[in-house]
């Protein structure tokens, strides 16, 4: 944004030094950091929630949105309101600012690039059917390559990922595609089947490969809403059975809950081919695999598409593909969207 500024100003038939002090002498005034402070009353609507959001005293955060209202002439927030709230003229600056500080927070990003030095921080985002078993394969090898790269992963469902890719909150996520957003780059990691495991004097128990046609939502154990997984397993039911009524006995947040419920009696469940190497030799028992091609998820890296901190995706892609290609092979498949397809 910056850059197009001044380049407004050379169109013009300003010079370059003569560009910067105009584009200088406009934001004297106004400096990044009163930027985060407001936009993080923005985002928490509270000023001591922002000032601890920023790891400064309230007062001192309190003190620059109002500096910074003073210099612009204008109230950002309404005060009187709670929780606090943006004024019209408000809005409009918060969106501005979001630019202005994301271009800031990319120079850094720019000039890493450019040294090919990889360290800084890192927010990963990863859905929950996807934290427990990817990340014990590949967390210690990249923390012992890349020392100087800060991981801050967080556990988040598919649409908190969309959201924060969108606003900036995240550099990249592990989730399951494809999404259908265009501002979204999806860069595929691995396809992984779904395996049926099936409890003791189950209708299907006998079965040595089971079909899409066997399922039957009504004694299919499933997570909660809000789980693409889940999601992924109605999809793939509904294109198999026509519609049939989505009825299911029980749901539960985690993939373990629904095995330990499985292996009760409570009915079959779907579990991620890379969740079945940790079974026991026992509960490998109760196992089946779909006749090919099975259904599968697909795996990919997100990342927004003006994302800039390339060289820290590729060592993370690099370093994911290192470990998976051992564990998980699998092409001849057949992709289930993540989408939520209900209507």
């Amino acid at each position: 944004m910056w850059c197009k500024i001044i380049e407004n100003f050379l169109l013009k038939g300003i010079n370059i030094i003569d560009s910067f002090y105009i584009f200088i002498k406009n934001f004297d005034t106004m400096t990044i950091t009163q930027l985060k402070y407001t936009l993080a009353v923005a985002e928490y609507k509270n000023f001591t929630v922002a000032s601890e959001h920023c790891f400064v005293t309230q007062p001192t955060l309190s003190m620059q949105i109002q500096k910074l209202e003073e210099e612009l002439e204008v109230k950002i927030f309404n005060r009187s309101k709670k929780p606090v709230q943006l004024t019209p003229i408000g809005e409009k600056i918060i969106e501005q600012a979001k630019v202005i500080v994301d271009e800031s927070e990319r120079i850094t990003d720019i000039v890493h690039q450019q040294k090919g030095y990889v360290g800084g921080e890192f927010k990963v985002g990863i859905i929950p059917t996807i934290m427990p078993t990817l990340l014990p394969m590949f967390l210690k090898t990249f923390n012992k390559k890349y020392p100087k790269v800060k991981l801050v992963i967080e556990e988040l469902t598919t649409e908190e990922i969309i959201r924060k890719l969108m606003d900036g909150h995240l550099d990249v996520a592990l989730a399951a595609t494809p999404l259908e957003n265009e501002a979204i780059k999806e860069r595929v990691l691995y396809y992984e089947p779904f395996v049926a495991l099936i409890p003791e004097h189950h209708r299907l128990s006998e079965k040595t490969k089971i079909s899409t046609d066997d399922l039957d939502l009504e004694d299919l154990l499933l997570l909660k809403d809000g789980h693409c997984f889940k999601d992924s397993i109605l999809n793939l039911c509904s294109a198999y059975k026509n519609g049939a009524n989505e009825k299911f006995c029980l749901e539960s947040g985690n993939i373990d809950t629904l095995i330990k419920l499985s292996k009760d009696g409570l009915g079959m469940t779907l579990i991620p081919y890379l969740h079945t190497l940790d079974l026991n030799e026992n509960d490998k028992k109760h196992l089946r695999q779909f006749e090919t091609p099975p259904p599968a998820r697909e795996v990919s890296l997100l990342y927004h598409k003006s994302q800039l901190k390339l060289q820290l995706i590729e060592v993370l892609k690099s370093t994911i593909d290192s470990v998976v290609r051992g564990a998980i092979a699998f092409s001849d498949v057949k992709i289930v969207s993540p989408l939520n397809k209900k209507m």
